[in-house]
């Protein structure tokens, strides 16, 4: 709203540069006050990277309604409008890799995620911290290790030649080849997945189990309630929150099942077994040269997480809990 002012005659006059609102000058001085300009320009990186290589990525989808040629560039290769979605549904090959990533997502879901928290809360049990400091550092080591190392890892435990077989193989017993078995592929990812992650997914549950207050659990050990009890009835409730957010973010990415993973055992079981969308976009736009085909691949995948992010959201809105957003 523009300022008033009154001249030495008495005359009213309109200020023709209007100061802000009280809200944002306080912010401002608050902004100032407390150093948030270093904090600012600090994430300013951090921002950029997202802007650039996230958002600013968002706008090569285009290809995906083109026939892409790198030659012709984005606006000079051709409009095909919504063949390459056309092509993508009618490919068989295309609906293989979205049945095994929505079978190698649904077990990491029922097996993987309860891990983290199951091991977070063995880690809160433990009284004297450096056991706790000790577990959580062994548990953590394995999320620092790369795709190729834990892959070759799996192989020489339990491949054709592995230690497995080999001591089954000494001791006069039948062999069993787990790492080329395709039946055994999904199974096993999944369980390459909580070797290497459940340490690291710990980190958010054990700080929401800190947050729980102590007298809570003395007031239900007094009123006679066991573990169990105690778990179902205090620390389930205070960590709901946390649980149902990592549900949601989980549901969004399930999609993306491990390219690096899927793609280092692709070739052991076939594409049958370990194709995924990652890999057939990969596959059909870097190797085949068909970008706009993988594109529309891509964009596909995208716009069904982001379909479960609503969903999911709507779902725990319903069920009184805060979600991703309001």
């Amino acid at each position: 709203m523009a300022a008033v002012l009154r001249d030495h005659a008495g005359t009213e006059a309109v200020d023709p540069s209007p100061r802000p609102p009280v809200e944002v000058r306080r912010g401002l001085k608050r902004f100032h006050k407390h150093g948030s300009r270093t904090l600012f320009l600090l994430m300013l990186p951090g921002l950029a990277y997202f802007l650039v290589f996230h958002y600013g990525a968002l706008l090569g989808n285009v290809i995906a309604f083109k026939d892409y040629v790198p030659f012709d560039g984005v606006w000079g290769s051709r409009w095909v409008g919504l063949d390459n979605f056309r092509r993508m549904f009618e490919d068989g090959e295309f609906w293989d890799a979205v049945l095994n990533t929505l079978w190698i997502a649904v077990l990491q879901i029922v097996f993987y995620f309860p891990v983290p928290l199951g091991l977070a809360l063995l880690l809160h049990s433990l009284t004297r911290s450096s056991i706790r400091r000790f577990v959580q550092s062994v548990a953590y080591l394995p999320h620092f290790i790369s795709w190729v190392i834990v892959v070759a890892l799996f192989q020489q435990v339990l491949g054709d030649t592995g230690m497995v077989n080999s001591y089954l193989g000494d001791a006069g017993l039948h062999t069993v080849d787990i790492i080329g078995n395709p039946d055994a592929f999904k199974p096993l990812v999944v369980a390459q997945v909580i070797w290497k992650d459940a340490g690291w997914g710990t980190i958010i549950f054990l700080a929401a189990l800190s947050q729980v207050d102590e007298q809570q659990y003395e007031a239900a050990a007094i009123d006679g309630a066991g573990p169990w009890r105690r778990f179902w009835h205090v620390t389930l409730p205070a960590i709901r929150a946390v649980i149902v957010l990592l549900l949601i973010m989980r549901l969004g990415d399930i999609l993306s099942v491990g390219f690096e993973q899927m793609l280092l055992q692709r070739d052991a079981v076939g594409p049958q077994a370990a194709e995924i969308i990652d890999t057939f976009v990969y596959y059909q736009g870097i190797v085949g040269g068909d970008y706009g085909f993988a594109a529309a691949a891509g964009l596909f995948k995208g716009a069904v997480g982001a379909l479960l992010v609503y969903a999911a959201n709507k779902v725990a809105h319903r069920l009184g809990e805060q979600g991703v957003y309001r």
